[in-house]
């Protein structure tokens, strides 16, 4: 469904960019109007933040394209064999310095347009082609600006809870044994590269750029938002992982550190989840009393059982030191938990008319 939605609106700003370029040629009087809409549709870009990236790299290749056209007509003529020779110069310099591969395109075509029939004023000729791309650049660059900005914020959410979601189910299950070791292995590394996809999307929107003063408060109270729900998803992730690294030593522990153990990692993620479900306000309210004093609770009496096991049980301590990361990275997922909770009650109590959370439903 989003493929489809993402491929309609590029169609559709292709369609936009292309009437504009020839709209704008035609008004400034530069002939013929088409080589600007041939440009504008290799200048078109996915998202507002690639636009931004790759505006300065189209600007650059047309440059280099004319440059070297003009300078090849003028040394060797036009012969078909020159225009190749300017055309192979053309795609190892801008591989060289490492542009957008919409770069090469509008190179080409300058070298083409220019080369392909020159005029009797050569340069008056070569200067009209280079503005008719550059016309077609500018026309897609606003047309991207303007229209259908990329929806990173839903994307960022929903990637961001299904991945924390899933490690969630994961620490679930093991922490009740009923873990399929292999399925497990399997998983973690692709989870991995999905908190590292999770963290470029973070950036992306992070890039995203606000027009209006007051949606650039909300942008940054979001863009901090993020940050600690990805850090709260790092935690989990990171107590999933020494979970199953340290299992068999937990499995040695006294049954009430065992327990005391599963029942706080269970009350941490549920907490996690309401969070998250407080932030597009299917929770309404902040976390009910009983439900925070157990988490607190919780916490000061893992510590205490942890270190009873070591007072009292010398015959486990190889397992305490083994357990001891596993306690510690809990003790710090719930600290970041508090945060990202008073973030998003301080977020949804300040300039509460502006800060509208755009998530659309997948």
């Amino acid at each position: 469904m989003e493929h489809h939605m993402r491929l309609g609106a590029r169609i559709f700003k292709t369609g936009l960019a292309i009437i504009a370029a020839i709209y704008a040629a035609s008004w400034i009087g530069l002939d013929p109007p088409f080589f600007a809409a041939i440009s504008a549709t290799f200048a078109i870009q996915p998202s507002i933040y690639k636009s931004y990236q790759t505006i300065l790299e189209q600007v650059q290749a047309n440059v280099l394209g004319a440059a070297i056209a003009i300078v090849f007509t003028i040394a060797f003529g036009h012969e078909p064999f020159v225009i190749g020779a300017a055309v192979m110069l053309a795609i190892s310099i801008i591989l060289k310095l490492k542009l957008e591969s919409s770069a090469i395109s509008l190179a080409l075509v300058t070298i083409i347009i220019i080369m392909g029939r020159p005029g009797d004023s050569f340069l008056m000729f070569a200067l009209e082609r280079f503005s008719l791309v550059m016309l077609g650049v500018l026309a897609a660059f606003l047309v991207n600006i303007l229209f259908f900005p990329p929806k990173y914020e839903t994307k960022l959410y929903y990637k961001m809870t299904d991945l924390t979601d899933e490690v969630i189910r994961w620490t679930r299950l093991i922490l009740r044994h009923e873990t399929n070791q292999q399925s497990l292995k399997q998983d973690i590394p692709r989870i991995n590269e999905s908190i590292v996809e999770v963290s470029n999307l973070y950036l992306l929107f992070k890039e995203e750029r606000s027009y209006l003063r007051n949606h650039k408060l909300v942008k940054a109270r979001k863009v901090v938002l993020f940050k600690q729900m990805i850090t709260a998803l790092q935690h989990i992730f990171t107590i999933l992982k020494s979970i199953n690294r340290y299992e068999n030593e937990l499995y040695h522990l006294p049954e009430d550190m065992q327990k005391q153990i599963k029942s706080q990692v269970d009350q941490l993620m549920d907490y996690h989840d309401r969070i998250l479900l407080r932030y597009v306000g299917k929770v309404h309210s902040q976390l009910p009393g009983d439900m925070e004093e157990e988490v607190m609770k919780g916490k000061t009496q893992l510590a205490e059982q942890f270190m009873k096991v070591y007072d009292e049980e010398k015959h486990l301590k190889e397992e305490w030191f083994h357990v001891l990361p596993v306690v510690a990275h809990i003790m710090e997922y719930q600290d970041h938990l508090e945060h990202l909770d008073r973030l998003v009650e301080s977020f949804f109590s300040y300039h509460q008319d502006d800060n509208a959370v755009y998530i659309e439903q997948e």
